[in-house]
């Protein structure tokens, strides 16, 4: 069946396009939830009709993908999640869990468009997750899953260097105090 598409649609095509696809494909999802229509003569003049206006959000599009990919790029998430000794996490991170740690960042993206590998992460360490963006355009962001273990040991340890940093400076203090209070013959 030929149609024309109304959205862009992952792996058919983008807005305005003429494609052919099954008849079922047409029928039941795209033409009921208004993705495309019909090509008929009438259908493809308004769309001829809207050809310049449809062109030009595209452009907007790729310009907005372009500037959001230069953000991306430099973007590290940090997730500390439960894992056991072994680093093997307590569940996993999921394409879901990513979106939210984007979304805390400020950058608002379709769970769809996020690649996690092998669609889950089950151990701890360093990964890449691929966004993809407008046409061919991907970005990538690292992704460190840290255990909650070994974020609370460096606290911890933190903490005890810290203490052992103002003991000391407290010691030197006392003891410049002790020098300057002692009699002078």
């Amino acid at each position: 069946m030929k149609i024309i598409l109304n959205n862009d649609v992952i792996h058919l095509g983008e807005e305005g396009d003429v494609v052919v696809v099954k008849d079922g494909y047409a029928r039941n999802y795209l033409l009921p939830t208004k993705q495309a229509v019909i090509y008929n003569k009438a259908n493809a003049a308004l769309f001829a009709q809207k050809a310049e206006v449809i062109a030009k959000r595209k452009a907007e599009k790729r310009a907005e993908s372009a500037s959001l990919k230069e953000k991306l790029d430099n973007v590290v998430l940090t997730m500390v999640v439960p894992a056991g000794d072994s680093g093997k996490l307590f569940g996993s991170v999921t394409s879901l869990m990513v979106q939210e740690a984007l979304a805390k960042e400020g950058f608002e993206i379709e769970r769809k468009k996020l690649d996690v590998p092998s669609h889950l992460i089950k151990m701890t360490g360093s990964y890449s997750v691929t966004v993809h963006l407008y046409e061919n355009a991907l970005s990538h962001i690292k992704l460190e899953v840290v255990s909650e273990a070994q974020v609370k040991a460096a606290q911890r340890k933190a903490a005890e260097e810290a203490a052992a940093a103002a003991k000391a400076a407290a010691e030197a203090a006392k003891a410049a105090e002790e020098a300057t209070e002692a009699p002078v013959e």
